[in-house]
């Protein structure tokens, strides 16, 4: 039997900040190359142009300047200004050419910004049932609408997930739909209304990368890689 060639592997974009040592970005690598591509990592000064890519992971980090979605400051957040410009640079291009895209946390809410959407600067007030406890372990319940991908690819309509955010997204972007919600009713992830029409655009707010152990976890990753794969034959 021949072996794959690695050539032949899509090839994966993976957003976040600079700095040699990123724990973010080691994980999403691991589950990536796991889910069988080949995988880069890109920053505001490690850029590749999307028409080579097959798919993009926009990641988690610093808060999204407000001011990319008519917000106020209000002083709970700290940004990367250089990073918000270089990722929504990556995402309205790849938004455009319909490759397949993946937020995760921070990469979820930018996405929504960039599609017209704004969000919650900070949910630690509103919440009634979930703990504002920042952790990588899942502890946290979220509810997923039956009717999605994102129940199709878990399969379960209740999961556990981790938490490390105060921000969260808030009215949506032109052409998504919330798809999960935590048990204080803040958006959890987002799909795309019409997949077949905007190919694979998905967006979770918290960090599967960090939960390689659970398998449905990895089942992300997968239809990123499946879609990925999907579109580079059919290019």
């Amino acid at each position: 039997m021949r072996e794959p060639d690695k050539q032949e592997e899509p090839l994966i974009g993976v957003t976040g900040p600079e700095g040699w040592y990123h724990i973010a970005w080691r994980c999403s690598r691991y589950a990536l190359q796991r889910a069988g591509a080949r995988v880069v990592r890109l920053t505001p000064r490690r850029r590749l142009p999307v028409p080579v890519l097959d798919g993009v992971v926009v990641g988690g980090g610093d808060d999204i300047d407000p001011a990319l979605y008519a917000g106020l400051d209000d002083g709970t957040g700290s940004f990367d200004r250089d990073r918000d410009r270089f990722e929504i640079d990556i995402l309205e291009d790849a938004l455009q050419r319909k490759v397949p895209v993946l937020g995760i946390c921070r990469g979820a809410q930018l996405m929504n910004v960039v599609l017209g959407g704004n969000l919650h600067q900070d949910v630690r007030g509103m919440r009634r049932h979930t703990s504002n406890r920042r952790t990588v372990l899942a502890r946290k319940t979220v509810i997923v609408q039956p009717d999605s991908r994102l129940h199709g690819l878990f399969g379960a309509e209740r999961f556990k997930v981790n938490s490390l955010h105060h921000q969260a997204i808030d009215r949506l972007g032109e052409g998504m739909r919330a798809v999960a919600h935590d048990l204080d009713e803040l958006v959890q992830a987002v799909e795309a209304v019409e997949i077949a029409a905007t190919g694979f655009r998905a967006g979770v707010q918290w960090h599967p990368e960090y939960l390689p152990y659970h398998k449905r976890q990895r089942r992300l990753f997968q239809a990123l890689v499946d879609a990925a794969r999907e579109a580079r034959a059919a290019a």
